[in-house]
């Protein structure tokens, strides 16, 4: 399939590794001109190296840095076709007892700073007529998952505001999109199957297992196949699919 993609200009958050890491090496595979962004420099650029990407460096719970990130793209670039919306998933635990402090760095880091950077980058897409954003969301935004009580609070924000940003700039050429991920083999999947073990009892191996066995696909997806789906809603064959979530999950959430 031609993507088209070559020459674009991509910008991947929270791609150091994971999630985000897919994504950027196949905007790279493609021919994008892709810069990553992560927490620290040094992580961005040992991820860089591997792919020809830019590295560059943001949290997403520092407006401050949101700013300047967007301003160095504007300045380097001049500016952004695709635009991937991945930020780290907050601590595991319950919907109880979680502090007031808490929720507000999350939603600042998972909802308030992303939608931010797309103001400041959206213009130069709109000039243009051409845009893809992305948004990594979870499937706890369809079933909630247990023990991801933040993720499965906040990550509907940030669809509810793409489906209605999608309507807005269609017109002008812009498609806005969520992936939402299941079980993908990453170093936060490995967290959270160790934190269930913990809470439950159980060793790791068995909570990996019963996990897979959830799966009809019985097995946990790849990074690199997580990132063909990312690359798809980021090609021009996909300019008809806008307002909507694509599930990367091997067929386990049934719930539509």
């Amino acid at each position: 399939m031609e993507t088209n993609l070559k020459g674009k200009r991509a910008l991947v958050l929270g791609a150091s590794k994971g999630l985000g890491f897919g994504i950027a090496k196949g905007l790279a595979e493609e021919g994008a001109s892709v810069a990553i962004a992560s927490r620290t420099i040094e992580g961005s650029k040992a991820a860089a190296d591997k792919i020809g990407a830019a590295p560059l460096v943001c949290d997403t719970g520092d407006a401050d840095q949101v700013d300047a990130l967007a301003q160095e793209l504007t300045a380097a670039f001049g500016g952004i076709d695709v635009l991937v919306l991945n930020s780290g998933g907050p601590p595991p635990g319950k919907a109880q007892g979680v502090s007031s402090e808490q929720w507000r760095a999350s939603f600042e880091a998972m909802f308030v700073n992303l939608v931010r950077l797309t103001d400041h980058l959206l213009p130069g897409m709109i000039e243009r007529k051409f845009g893809r954003i992305i948004s990594v969301i979870s499937s706890g935004v369809i079933q909630p998952i247990p023990n991801l009580a933040i993720s499965n609070a906040i990550r509907p924000a940030l669809v509810g505001w793409g489906k209605t940003l999608a309507s807005e700039v269609a017109v002008f050429g812009i498609t806005v999109n969520a992936i939402a991920p299941g079980r993908i083999a990453t170093d936060r999947l490995k967290q959270l199957d160790a934190a269930n073990a913990e809470r439950t009892g159980r060793s790791v191996e068995d909570v990996a297992t019963a996990a897979r066995a959830g799966i009809p696909a019985g097995r946990y997806g790849e990074i690199d196949e997580f990132g063909a789906a990312a690359v798809f809603l980021a090609s021009e064959k996909a300019s008809f699919i806008t307002g909507s979530i694509l599930r990367v999950d091997g067929g386990q959430i049934s719930a539509t």
